[in-house]
């Protein structure tokens, strides 16, 4: 935070400000159907089989991806990047950032949705990373499988993927990555509807407007992942 003054929009009367909010609104609702436009194209994806049988690992061992399922029609996979062997700190601020949005799974489960993390390194590790930000979601080790699983991606980058169960068969459906992930989350989508949006480098705002977060580093405070500051504070261990 600063202390520092940071310029202000102008400041008009109630009438004009909401003439200028409705140009405005205009633009959101035509984002909006832009939006549903392109997940009805997302909907007529084709799609390419998976193996089912391949092997992640989880809280009782050596399982498959079928068995991630958990039994209902849909999968949704997050593929956690993973720095081995290293503190809780040193791991990804990225994901920590997006996991962190994921509270609630019980609205897609009734929609037949199941959400899991695929963490890109041991198990052993990665879960006791998820115990010390205290997650709750589904958690597998992606390790054994990983190349197979990302076919043609970069492993090690994040990846949000999307399964199909058609009984014991596996097919993936859709996948995104990098900013494609932003579909986790909320605080972003708060910032943004804020005056002073984001405050990042990147972001295209009036001259004076406060920019304090770099841009390959917006989710660190005080040298480690945001999210992780309360967990400290708690006397959770860094150590994994």
């Amino acid at each position: 935070m600063t202390n520092e003054i940071p310029a202000l929009p102008p400041i008009l009367d109630r009438k004009t400000f909401e003439a200028e909010l409705q140009v405005i609104r205009a633009r959101e609702k035509a984002h909006t159907r832009e939006g549903d436009a392109i997940a009805a194209a997302r909907r007529r994806l084709p799609m390419v089989e998976v193996d089912a049988t391949l092997e992640l690992t989880g809280a009782q061992g050596s399982t498959t991806l079928l068995d991630a399922f958990e039994g209902r029609r849909q999968l949704i996979a997050y593929y956690f990047m993973w720095h081995h062997g290293h503190p809780a700190a040193g791991q990804c601020q990225g994901c920590t950032w997006c996991t962190t949005q994921v509270a609630e799974l019980s609205y897609l489960h009734s929609r037949d949705i199941t959400y899991a993390v695929f963490a890109q390194g041991p198990y052993s590790e990665s879960s006791r990373y998820r115990d010390f930000m205290g997650w709750e979601m589904p958690w597998y080790s992606a390790l054994p499988s990983l190349e197979t699983l990302l076919v043609g991606r970069r492993v090690g980058s994040m990846h949000l993927v999307c399964y199909l169960r058609d009984r014991d068969r596996v097919f993936e459906t859709y996948w995104t990555t990098l900013r494609g992930v932003e579909a986790m989350d909320y605080s972003y989508a708060l910032m943004d509807l804020t005056v002073y949006g984001r405050r990042e480098q990147w972001e295209d705002s009036p001259a004076g407007w406060p920019k304090e977060w770099p841009a390959d580093y917006p989710k660190v405070l005080n040298g480690r992942p945001i999210a992780q500051w309360s967990r400290i504070e708690a006397g959770r261990s860094d150590q994994l």
